[in-house]
């Protein structure tokens, strides 16, 4: 079978496995809606989406007949959360993809080079000390300028005479991250009252999500077209990822050029994981856990694996915020993520240690 087919098969296999979760999802919180009427509500949403969140701007005759109140808990509360917990997932799930092969090593992750912590340093600081932040800008806005401006700090520090080191590279990450740990500590300190809001954020949450975080300017779908954008960037260079999995000085030799690719990777997996951790807080493991798995089931041919790691990514992820969100108390879906995560990465630990005996 051909990689092409190969690559949509197992991408529709999942893309289906992820509507079924969506529409579970949807159904499942306080207020119980059946599966039937779920569906009804999703599908509605796709087809008439001013009913959705009203910032669409255009109508179309379809709808269903459904009862006000599951109409708007499904539309106006769970889907927006849903949606955007799948996205979220999405990004973290193809630049954790792409760190792995990167780094040759499956327990890389999207904030081994300090991404995360960087976009933590940005919105702790646009909440305890908002008059720090140049031009005024917000939470989000700030916690992705942190992202991407420790991504270049770490690029900057570890390149020499034009060249990137892997080895270099992931210590220069782990330095810049313990650094910008101590920094986020220190803020948390001086929070007084923000302490609740800044802790909450660094959990990881998904609880604030609305439809103007699909429709924020003029009608147009920003963050999911960048999210998709990036995307189809890394699997534009998917085979030049394969090939740089047999060594650096190999894939020079069969015509890659290594340098810039490694930038370009790193630029746009430092992007794609700054735009999600600006909108949900960190969110740990999800990078980690579903590419190694999604390698275990379709092998380690990228242009196979990042599509399906990304889609997987997003069933795992609204899979992991619907237990958030069902718990007796409410719980950031970081701390879900976390719970499945750690056991998994011991695990792999353990594995990894006895192959090496």
């Amino acid at each position: 079978m051909s990689v092409a087919r190969r690559a949509t098969g197992w991408s529709a296999g999942l893309a289906a496995a992820l509507a079924g979760v969506v529409v579970v999802s949807a159904g499942i919180g306080p207020v119980p809606v059946p599966a039937e009427t779920a569906l009804k509500a999703v599908l509605e949403a796709i087809a008439v989406p001013s009913l959705a969140g009203g910032e669409f701007g255009w109508h179309h005759p379809f709808a269903f007949s459904l009862r006000a109140s599951h109409r708007a808990i499904v539309m106006r509360v769970r889907l927006p959360r849903i949606l955007l917990g799948a996205l979220v997932g999405f990004a973290l799930g193809a630049a954790g993809t792409v760190m792995q092969g990167f780094f040759r090593n499956p327990m890389a992750d999207p904030s081994i080079i300090g991404v995360s912590s960087g976009a933590a340093v940005g919105a702790v600081a646009s909440i305890v000390a908002p008059a720090v932040i140049p031009f005024g800008l917000g939470l989000e806005p700030a916690a992705f300028a942190g992202a991407l401006l420790t991504a270049f700090a770490v690029y900057a520090i570890a390149t020499e005479n034009g060249q990137t080191p892997v080895a270099t590279l992931l210590l220069a990450g782990v330095a810049i991250q313990t650094f910008l740990g101590a920094v986020t500590s220190f803020l948390l300190l001086q929070s007084g009252e923000s302490m609740r809001r800044v802790v909450y954020w660094l959990m990881g949450h998904l609880d604030n999500a609305g439809w103007a975080d699909f429709v924020p300017v003029a009608g147009v779908p920003l963050l999911p077209l960048f999210v998709l954008g990036c995307f189809l960037v890394l699997l534009a260079y998917a085979r030049d990822l394969n090939v740089m999995l047999l060594g650096e000085e190999e894939a020079a030799g069969l015509g890659i050029e290594v340098e810039r690719t490694k930038r370009l990777l790193l630029a746009v997996s430092a992007v794609v994981t700054g735009a999600g951790v600006a909108v949900s807080g960190v969110i740990g493991f999800v990078g980690l856990i579903v590419p190694h798995v999604m390698r275990l089931v379709v092998g380690p041919d990228h242009r196979i694996l990042l599509p399906t790691a990304a889609i997987a990514g997003s069933a795992f992820l609204v899979a992991a915020d619907t237990a958030a969100r069902s718990a007796p108390q409410e719980l950031p879906v970081g701390i879900v993520t976390a719970a499945v995560g750690a056991p998994f990465f011991l695990f792999l630990l353990r594995k990894r240690r006895v192959h090496e005996l």
